[in-house]
C-alpha cells in the first residue's frame, strides 16, 4: 500500500450509484473528525479536469486525492479512507488486514470484478434530481 494519506481526504465517488453511494454515507456517518471530504462526481458543476483525471477514469474506480495532492485508486482509496478512522475500529482492521499481501491480491481482484459490473447496478431513484444523488452534507 502507498504512503499514509495526508488529511482531508477528498473521496470521488458516483454518487447516482446505489451501493457507493450507501458506502459513503456509511464513511461520513462513522467520521467523526472530518478527514473525509465526499465528492459526487455525478453533481451539477463537477469539473474533473482541475484534478488531472478524466470523468471517465473517476468513473471507472474509486479515487481519492489527499491533502498532498497523493491519488488512491481502487482498492488503495479504500485503504486510504480506512485509515482515517482508529484502529480499533472495523474499518482501522479492514485497513490493516488489507495489506496482508494474499488478501491485498484477492481484493483488487474483486475490485476489477466490480467496477465492471458497477455501471449495471441499480441506480438511485428517491430524492435524485436529474439523475444525479447527494449524500447528507456536513
Amino acid at each position: 500500500m502507498p504512503t499514509t494519506p495526508h488529511f482531508p481526504l477528498r473521496i470521488f465517488y458516483d454518487g447516482s450509484c446505489s451501493v457507493c453511494a450507501r458506502e459513503i454515507e456509511q464513511y461520513r456517518s462513522q467520521d467523526q473528525k472530518g478527514r473525509l471530504i465526499c465528492i459526487d462526481i455525478t453533481a451539477p458543476g463537477f469539473e474533473p479536469q482541475q484534478y488531472g483525471i478524466a470523468l471517465q477514469e473517476f468513473m471507472y474506480q474509486l479515487h481519492a486525492i489527499d491533502q498532498r495532492g497523493t491519488v488512491y485508486r481502487g482498492v488503495e482509496s479504500f485503504w486510504a479512507i480506512w485509515q482515517a478512522f482508529p484502529a480499533s475500529t472495523i474499518y482501522g482492521l479492514l485497513g490493516t488486514i488489507i495489506q496482508l499481501p494474499v488478501i491485498s491480491s484477492v481484493a483488487r481482484l474483486c475490485y476489477k470484478g466490480f467496477a465492471r459490473v458497477r455501471p449495471y447496478l441499480p441506480k438511485r431513484k428517491a430524492g435524485c434530481q436529474n439523475g444525479t444523488c447527494r449524500t447528507g452534507t456536513r
